[in-house]
């Protein structure tokens, strides 16, 4: 008897795949700049502003976004963590609309890595003529620590990333689950015999909302005035 076919079920709404790969481009494009350095530290600083706009709007959606977006949808207790890593390399199924318990976990280091990267970035100086746009509010000793945090924090962020690359190829060729797919389309393949539950997805009108206000934050926050001399 053959087995039934997979239906096709929304799992990830609009604003966070556009968060996902959006971030992920900026990223590399951080990334890139900082290597290269000298006058490409201009786009370097401004990526940052916006990967950090971003990860504001994710925290925010993660409050009031759709069911999978939330991370009370996602952030599993420990026992139930441990138990999914221990099928993990198991034939048994675990079936999940969004994230599983430990890629639940992993999404959560990662907005808090990637923050935290942003975050001492606006401290941040390179010794030769680039600072944070907030570095003028702190000592030199502690621009310089928050400096070796962030150049310390981006090491940690490329481990992250490569086991969170790790896991997607792990699931697509380990379980035949496509989560690049379903990040594109929105849409993941669910076994006709398996219940679907109820997904509630919010407005993108809110979306918008919510990172308007986020944006406008990061805005007011790196366009401080430079206090005149009296």
């Amino acid at each position: 008897m053959d087995e039934p076919l997979p239906q096709s079920v929304r799992v990830w709404d609009l604003p966070v795949r556009v968060f996902h790969w959006l971030l992920a481009a900026l990223m590399a494009a951080s990334v890139a700049t900082g290597l290269v350095g000298g006058n490409a530290m201009v786009w370097h600083m401004r990526s940052g502003y916006a990967i950090l706009a971003l990860v504001v709007f994710r925290i925010m959606w993660g409050v009031a976004g759709s069911t999978t977006a939330r991370f009370a949808d996602f952030l599993y207790a420990p026992g139930r963590v441990i138990a999914f890593a221990r099928d993990l390399f198991s034939r048994r199924p675990a079936h999940y609309l969004g994230h599983n318990p430990l890629g639940g976990w992993m999404v959560l280091l990662l907005l808090f890595a990637v923050l935290f990267q942003a975050g001492t970035g606006l401290f941040a100086n390179d010794d030769i003529a680039n600072e944070g746009p907030l570095n003028r509010f702190i000592s030199n000793e502690l621009s310089n620590r928050l400096t070796s945090l962030h150049k310390l924090n981006i090491k940690l962020l490329y481990g992250l990333i490569a086991v969170h690359v790790a896991a997607v190829i792990y699931h697509w060729l380990g379980r035949g689950e496509y989560l690049v797919r379903a990040m594109f389309t929105g849409f993941k393949a669910w076994p006709s015999g398996v219940p679907v539950a109820a997904l509630r997805f919010s407005s993108h009108w809110l979306a918008l909302g919510l990172f308007v206000a986020a944006a406008l934050a990061v805005w007011l926050i790196v366009s401080q005035p430079v206090a005149q001399p009296t």
